[in-house]
């Protein structure tokens, strides 16, 4: 397993801007660190929730059909790709919207409705992880590692918001770049 490109891979997905981290800033600028941290325990729940759902489903899938895994790889592949364009010519003049309602099950719930996150856990473990490692303990390390790096980057997101939202304002395009040309990157050694 190239654990650079997962760990790239990883942190690309889950820092980069998308609904939850959004929704993460929005409620650190209009109500505080402690609604934010609210809302950020429910979708690290939610994400953990979702990554064991989606390894217990590809582990199920692989042992049963192990040629899935190739198409697995193939949609993953093609995700990823997708996600770098998305990001590379995301819109540099958006602001995010407000959010009233930041508890632990709006967090929770919000994982669920977020296509980003059901995308990412849907193709993380079948592209970085089920090719090398089939064994139940070490797909759960992965899962665990991949919710620690989502709680940090949704954290990161509290503490650190009013600065990244400065930041992305003032480098918008070159932030998107960079971001983008990471997961291409990770993606390609997916393949090597």
């Amino acid at each position: 397993m190239d654990i650079t490109s997962f760990i790239i891979y990883c942190f690309i997905v889950t820092f980069t801007p998308g609904p939850t981290n959004i929704v993460i800033l929005s409620t650190v600028n209009n109500y505080g660190a402690k609604k934010a941290m609210e809302y950020t325990y429910g979708a690290t729940i939610a994400f953990g929730l979702l990554l064991a759902i989606s390894a217990l489903l590809n582990a199920v899938l692989i042992t049963f059909i192990p040629k899935i895994l190739f198409g697995m790889q193939l949609i993953g592949t093609m995700y990823m790709l997708y996600l770098s364009y998305q990001i590379y010519k995301m819109d540099t003049t958006a602001t995010p919207t407000s959010n009233k309602t930041g508890t632990i099950l709006s967090g929770f719930l919000m994982q669920f409705l977020n296509p980003k996150v059901v995308l990412f856990t849907l193709t993380v473990i079948p592209s970085f992880v089920l090719p090398y490692y089939t064994n139940t303990p070490a797909v759960t390390i992965s899962v665990v590692v991949i919710t620690i790096i989502g709680f940090f980057a949704f954290i990161t997101w509290v503490l650190f918001g009013t600065i990244f939202k400065h930041f992305l304002q003032k480098h918008k395009k070159i932030v998107n770049v960079i971001m983008a040309l990471g997961l291409v990157y990770a993606t390609i050694m997916i393949w090597i």
